[in-house]
């Protein structure tokens, strides 16, 4: 359990990106005043967690209503996590994992940002939601297996939460350059990562064996 467990949590850290969502929040309240960032920071995370469990509990069984195998779930979101983990090794934004420019523009318009961007796309986004429903479908039943990784997913969601609470101090602190440092070194993991389930999601799905 503890391989999943560490697996699941590389996974959640390198989707949601806790750093690089605490920066970009520091970034859309500069002017916030410290109590309402506090309370959209608490609301933006209860937000997406309510989301994220919602794939966790519903994600297996929407797929067997649609006929998706587990092989090919796990081949598609290796190759999502691998895009992803591409564009954090170059430091390049993306839609998988953060706001895309028209995105944030429409966020510095608006006074709450507790729901968009902050629980979605930034917290909840399409690489979050997609490993969400991978990692719990693998579970195939087994509820200690599922309760490892949305124990996981809580965990960076706590994490996540953490750095909110201190994104103006973390922006001070790494810079640009320290933040683009960690990005890469997350990056390269999910690239592994996505790799493997590749590999798992091919070999599973017996493609290479039938005539």
């Amino acid at each position: 359990m503890q391989e999943i467990a560490l697996v699941a949590f590389t996974t959640f850290f390198a989707t949601m990106g806790p750093v690089d969502v605490a920066a970009l929040y520091a970034a859309l309240t500069p002017n916030t005043d410290p109590k309402q960032r506090r309370s959209m920071a608490f609301k933006g995370i209860g937000v997406a967690a309510m989301i994220l469990l919602l794939f966790a509990i519903f994600g297996e069984a929407v797929l067997t209503r649609m006929g998706i195998t587990l092989p090919a779930m796990r081949t598609a979101g290796g190759i999502l996590l691998l895009l992803i983990a591409i564009d954090m090794v170059f430091a390049r934004p993306s839609g998988g994992t953060t706001a895309t420019e028209d995105e944030t523009d429409e966020a510095k318009q608006k006074q709450d940002l507790s729901v968009f961007p902050l629980a979605t796309p930034l917290i909840a986004g399409p690489g979050t939601m997609g490993a969400v429903v991978l990692l719990t479908a693998e579970a195939k039943g087994d509820l200690t297996h599922w309760a490892v990784v949305v124990g996981a997913m809580f965990g960076v969601l706590f994490l996540t939460l953490a750095l909110l609470l201190v994104a103006s101090k973390i922006q001070k602190l790494l810079g640009v350059t320290g933040l683009n440092v960690i990005s890469r070194v997350v990056g390269v993991l999910l690239a592994a990562l996505a790799v493997q389930f590749i590999f798992e999601g091919l070999a599973a799905s017996h493609i290479f064996l039938k005539s």
